[in-house]
């Protein structure tokens, strides 16, 4: 009858439907079209993950897409949407926690899941400028949006993104005056609920291991621990030939010689799980007892310390949770455009 739609069976899947197609066809738009009977234009903007199409709808195309193995020519889309369908995930590889990476990059897949968007990773090293990569996402337009993590009290990637109203989220929050959106734990409640654990555990001095000064969350941390020890009123040692970006053998010397002092410190705060291995290493080194002699509290972002004995007291930070509420925020920054406040986000312990 004129002006109704085509009829498909429904009760058959889609590569059944598609049965007609040849080893040599390429599926396309219109292909998903036949199959599952909708104009190639809802196709297109339900594979592109558009809200205005049900959400029914853009689950049942991309099952059909997936069982004929229908692939995009992102060529083509992207000089017809000016959408990559990238997220780019701009990593520092540190030791400073276990896990991070994996953490942070299961969090994000998981609030990509679902949606037209991939991740890709692109690695950022110490001896080049940490605005290098962003700079060349932005310039070749290799991203609809980044996300960013260390983030520094000026950082020049939020100046950047900012500046090109370019779609980003970073772990990590900077000192500037305009606002921008971020994910981050509470590192300052961190190092003062830690230092507060020491000091009533008997702890009579304390150390604590800072990140690097050039980061915002080593001057959180700083400004915990030492409201902490002020409030407290006792002796502290805060390190300067080393830090948690230090490899863990330095840390270990640097917390050997200070157990070797007259006036040792015995409580240490880790801002992370290779430090915290460092300070057991030395205390056992010294021949102390870790617990008795020493006592320490550390960050704990993977299983590592459910597995060692004696325990050693943990503050948890949840990685995988952090990469997902920056995906989410960011996919929402791409499609909405909502207020800056609504895409920022501070993990208390």
């Amino acid at each position: 009858m004129a002006g109704r739609g085509r009829q498909t069976d429904v009760g058959a899947t889609a590569s059944q439907r598609g049965s007609h197609l040849t080893g040599d066809s390429k599926p396309t738009l219109r292909t998903l079209a036949e199959l599952t009977g909708l104009a190639v234009t809802t196709v297109s903007r339900a594979l592109a993950d558009a809200p205005q199409i049900a959400l029914e709808t853009r689950l049942r195309v991309r099952q059909a897409a997936e069982e004929i193995g229908y692939l995009p020519d992102r060529a083509a889309q992207r000089l017809r949407t000016g959408r990559t369908n990238v997220i780019s995930l701009v990593l520092d590889p540190h030791e400073e926690i276990l896990g991070y990476a994996t953490s942070m990059i299961n969090g994000l897949t998981e609030a990509l899941r679902g949606t037209a968007y991939h991740l890709v990773i692109t690695p950022h090293f110490s001896d080049t400028p940490q605005i290098d990569p962003v700079s060349h996402i932005i310039r070749n337009r290799m991203a609809d949006g980044i996300v960013f993590t260390r983030t520094e009290p000026s950082d020049e990637r939020v100046k950047l993104l900012l500046e090109k109203d370019f779609p980003f989220i970073c772990h990590g929050r900077t000192e500037l005056a305009t606002a921008h959106p971020y994910v981050d734990f509470d590192n300052y409640e961190f190092a003062y609920q830690a230092s507060r654990k020491l000091i009533t555990s008997g702890a009579r001095k304390l150390c604590i291991i800072l990140p690097p000064e050039r980061f915002t969350f080593a001057h959180h941390m700083r400004h915990g621990f030492m409201a902490a020890v002020r409030e407290a009123g006792i002796p502290y040692d805060i390190p300067a030939e080393v830090s948690l970006d230090s490899k863990s053998d330095e840390i270990r010397q640097a917390i050997h010689r200070r157990l070797a002092s007259p006036d040792r410190p015995d409580g240490f705060v880790c801002g992370g799980e290779v430090s915290a291995l460092a300070a057991i290493a030395a205390t056992y080194d010294q021949n102390l007892e870790l617990g008795r002699d020493v006592k320490l509290v550390a960050k704990q972002t993977s299983g590592l310390f459910d597995q060692i004995r004696p325990r050693v007291e943990t503050i948890y930070e949840d990685l995988a949770e952090a990469g997902a509420t920056m995906g989410r925020l960011l996919l929402r920054r791409i499609a909405e455009r909502p207020p800056v406040t609504e895409l920022q986000a501070l993990h208390s312990i």
